[in-house]
């Protein structure tokens, strides 16, 4: 391009309507969302499906974990109280230790 034609590039772009402006702008972030997909390997129709896919595995992994703690936390807490209870028995001599 010569710099006479980029000045005139330049002005007619000053020049748009604004509705001929929005209509640019639209297409515009159209193509860089068609770009972005792409790079990401979703360029196919079937982004929306492996993007719900993808949030569904990752709420699954984070109901999982919540999940494994809870368990351990209540293995921990039984494992204490059952040994308190043990602890308690033969104090108490209900159980067959020394007498």
């Amino acid at each position: 391009m010569t710099e006479e034609s980029t000045s005139n590039h330049s002005a007619d772009i000053l020049n748009l309507r604004p509705e001929d402006l929005d209509e640019l702008l639209t297409r515009a972030a159209e193509r860089g969302a068609e770009r972005a997909l792409a790079c990401l390997g979703l360029e196919n129709g079937h982004a929306a499906a492996d993007i719900r896919d993808l949030r569904g595995l990752i709420d699954a992994w984070r109901e999982a974990r919540r999940t494994a703690w809870q368990t351990t936390i209540k293995v921990l807490t039984t494992g204490v109280l059952a040994a308190l209870l043990v602890g308690i028995a033969i104090k108490l001599r209900l159980m067959g230790g020394p007498q």
